[in-house]
């Protein structure tokens, strides 16, 4: 898999312009702050299901990509099921070069 998203997602980390944690996940989508959810593939079955929900009542965009442990070590961080970026930027990049990987599965 390419790693410019994951190096991407680090470097939006290190702006602060990503939030992990589930509750800080959810408050961004509900409260219109969140640009973009990333999702990692072998997230449980209830996140993925929780999360493609609140994207879809929101309108965020939300990306299918790696593992849980690819995702945390982007992120400096132990695994990471989620992450929410804020940034429209960020975002947009992120989202492009995820739609041109094989990996990544892109719903809007």
């Amino acid at each position: 898999m390419d790693k410019r998203v994951f190096n991407l997602l680090g470097l939006a980390m290190r702006a602060g312009a990503v939030v992990t944690g589930d509750e800080a996940c959810l408050a961004r989508i509900r409260a219109g702050k969140a640009a973009l959810t990333v999702v990692a593939q072998d997230a449980g079955p209830n996140t993925k299901k929780k999360y493609r929900d609140k994207c879809r009542t929101y309108q965020v965009p939300l990306v299918e990509i790696g593992t849980k442990q690819e995702l945390g070590r982007a992120l400096g961080k132990i695994e990471r099921a989620v992450a929410v970026v804020v940034n429209q930027g960020f975002a947009g990049r992120i989202l492009q070069l995820s739609r041109e990987q094989i990996g990544g599965e892109a719903c809007e």
